[in-house]
C-alpha cells in the first residue's frame, strides 16, 4: 500500500495531524500498513512540498504546536487520478507460508502448535475487526454508499480470516 495515497485518502475525509493519522492506521483495516511512524511524518512533508496538502501551525499551552494537515484541490485531483489506476491483485506475502514450507524440519507436535499459534493469531484478527466495526473506528459517515463500501470492506477482512481458519482446520487433521 502507499502510504501517499493512504494519507490523501484519510485528509479527504476530514484536517488530520500527523498524530491522529499515525492513531488511525491501526484502527483500519483496510489499511493495513507495517511501516514506522516516522514514514509518516516525512510523507506529510513531501505532501506539503508537493502542494498536496497545507500545513497550520496551532500553538497550545504547555503543549508542543500542532500541525494540522488539510488535502488541497491539487491533493483531491492526485488521489482521484490514483483511484482511477488499475487495481493491483492482492498480494499473497505471508510469512507463515514462507514458515510451512520448511516445515517438514519440524516434528509433527511441532508443526501443530506451529498451527494452533497461527489460528490463534487469525482468531484474534476477527476479533479486533469485529470490535471496530462494532465501534464504527475509522470508518467515515458522510453518505450510503460510502457506508457501504466500509462494510464490504470489513466483510472481506473476516471472510478472509474466515477462510483462513478452514484450511488451517483441514491442514492439522491432515497433516502426518
Amino acid at each position: 500500500m502507499s502510504i501517499k495515497y493512504a494519507i490523501l485518502g484519510l485528509l479527504s475525509w476530514h484536517p488530520y495531524t500527523g498524530y491522529e493519522l499515525k492513531k488511525a492506521f491501526p484502527n483500519i483495516p483496510a489499511l493495513y500498513w507495517s511501516g514506522n511512524n516516522n514514514q509518516i511524518y516525512r510523507t506529510l512533508v513531501q505532501l506539503h512540498n508537493e502542494k498536496l496538502v497545507t500545513r497550520q501551525i496551532e500553538i497550545q499551552d504547555n503543549y508542543p504546536s500542532k500541525k494540522i494537515y488539510t488535502i488541497t484541490e491539487k491533493g483531491l485531483h492526485e488521489l482521484k487520478n490514483w483511484l482511477l489506476t488499475v487495481p493491483e491483485p492482492p498480494q499473497l506475502k505471508n510469512t507463515f507460508m514462507i514458515k510451512l514450507s520448511f516445515a517438514d524440519q519440524l516434528n509433527k507436535e511441532e508443526i501443530q502448535k506451529q498451527l494452533l499459534d497461527y489460528k490463534n493469531e487469525i482468531n484474534s484478527q476477527i476479533l479486533i475487526i469485529k470490535e471496530l466495526q462494532k465501534r464504527g473506528n475509522g470508518k467515515p459517515k458522510r453518505g450510503k454508499r460510502e457506508t457501504y463500501l466500509w462494510e464490504m470492506i470489513h466483510r472481506r477482512w473476516i471472510s478472509y480470516y474466515s477462510n483462513e481458519l478452514e484450511w488451517i482446520k483441514e491442514l492439522q487433521k491432515n497433516i502426518k
